[in-house]
């Protein structure tokens, strides 16, 4: 009897245990929040219908990388994986069986997030109804196939450790901190990289090539960047993909469909308030504007078809279309997104708080690299703005996806 007795408070305790470490609904609500934030379905989803189950290809300038399985399957997703695993890698760039992850998932900046927010997204992630998707290998170009190079990629480049809170910022300041060098991981897209795909960190948020597409300056600079932007600029753009200045397109307007839409007001404010105080991190380009010649054959071609949604100043219809003069994207030194735009057209993002649409058609057919170069320069340096020349050899390689 008493062996009987000592085996039911065993099950008992181990129960108890067991029903303890369940996660409980505010962790689950709360990792979801933080999921979001981190747009991990942006790059975790290649079939929407499966959620988070991986196999979306993403294109490096060193071959493609497939993202890989995170839904409780215990065979080919993350389910048989204990906490440890799941801190460590995400925070270390290191899988289960000790191999190294490609920088591609951004584990130099998650590296920044606490323990607790890293188990938060593991206990939401663990609510999601499994899926069987086995990870595909990477194709990457020799050497790079050897995952053991990461090892050498990490000791020069790879920074371990979590955000240090500024104590004489505000608390707005210090979660906005967070939120864009670690989760939010923005630097991924907006700074610089090296020739080893590492970031340029004394350029960061300067803006870089991403997709075919530029990802802008975020910093304080005065024609390409957000100094002219308000905190409420910002946040507003970051809820709906457009303001009074900008409207969100490609990759961008991925990011806020699928997570910046999604965030709360008082998040999306502090990424407003730290990006707010970035000062400059490189000068900008100096700019020789196009010849009358140059500037006479963009404004016919501008007068013929940009004319009736962007006017004749440029002032367009904010919000269904976006405005033109010191617009930070369009005098950019990179001109990628705006081509895209030329020659893919455009459509304005729809999110709860802006419904209401918009649309550019594409003139990929309809205008020769010539027009395009010469109506692209024309809208880059007319109603006070400043932006490098674009050559039809450049609208040539953009209309070949190169």
């Amino acid at each position: 009897m008493r062996t009987i007795l000592a085996g039911l408070a065993l099950c008992s305790a181990v129960a108890s245990t067991a029903l303890a470490a369940e996660p409980s609904p505010e962790l689950i609500a709360y990792g979801k929040t933080l999921v979001e934030a981190g747009d991990c379905a942006g790059c975790h989803t290649a079939d929407p219908a499966k959620p988070f189950a991986g196999g979306k290809r993403i294109d490096t300038p060193f071959g493609a990388i497939y993202a890989p399985n995170l839904t409780p399957d215990s065979d080919t997703g993350i389910g048989a994986w204990t906490d440890a695993d799941f801190t460590r890698a995400v925070r270390t760039g290191i899988a289960p069986d000790g191999s190294n992850y490609y920088p591609a998932f951004p584990y130099p900046y998650f590296t920044k997030m606490t323990k607790d927010d890293t188990l938060a997204i593991r206990a939401y992630l663990g609510t999601l109804a499994p899926v069987v998707s086995r990870n595909k290998p990477p194709e990457l170009r020799w050497p790079l196939n050897y995952r053991s190079l990461m090892r050498v990629w990490n000791a020069m480049f790879f920074k371990p450790g979590l955000f240090e809170p500024d104590q004489s910022q505000s608390a707005a300041w210090n979660r906005g901190g967070y939120l864009v060098t670690g989760l939010g991981h923005c630097g991924a897209c907006h700074t610089p990289k090296n020739y080893f795909g590492a970031d340029k960190t004394a350029q960061a948020l300067s803006g870089s090539e991403v997709g075919g597409w530029y990802a802008p300056r975020l910093d304080g600079a005065a024609r390409t960047g957000l100094k002219s932007w308000s905190v409420e600029d910002i946040t507003e753009y970051l809820q709906s993909g457009r303001n009074a200045k900008s409207h969100a397109g490609g990759l961008m307007a991925e990011v806020v469909v699928n997570s910046t839409a999604k965030m709360s007001d008082a998040d999306l404010r502090a990424i407003a308030v730290y990006l707010k105080s970035l000062p400059p991190s490189r000068r900008e380009t100096i700019v020789t504007p196009p010849d009358e010649a140059e500037m006479k054959a963009g404004e016919a071609v501008y007068a013929k078809l940009c004319i009736a949604c962007h006017e004749a100043d440029g002032s367009g219809a904010p919000r269904i279309y976006p405005p033109l003069p010191g617009n930070a994207l369009l005098q950019s030194v990179n001109p990628s997104s705006t081509l895209r735009i030329i020659l893919d057209g455009a459509h304005t993002v729809t999110t709860p708080r802006a419904p209401n649409t918009g649309e550019m058609p594409n003139y990929a057919k309809q205008l020769s690299d010539d027009d395009i170069a010469a109506v692209t320069n024309y809208i880059r340096n007319s109603w006070g703005n400043a932006g490098p020349l674009v050559t039809p050899a450049q609208v040539a390689k953009a209309r070949k996806g190169d």
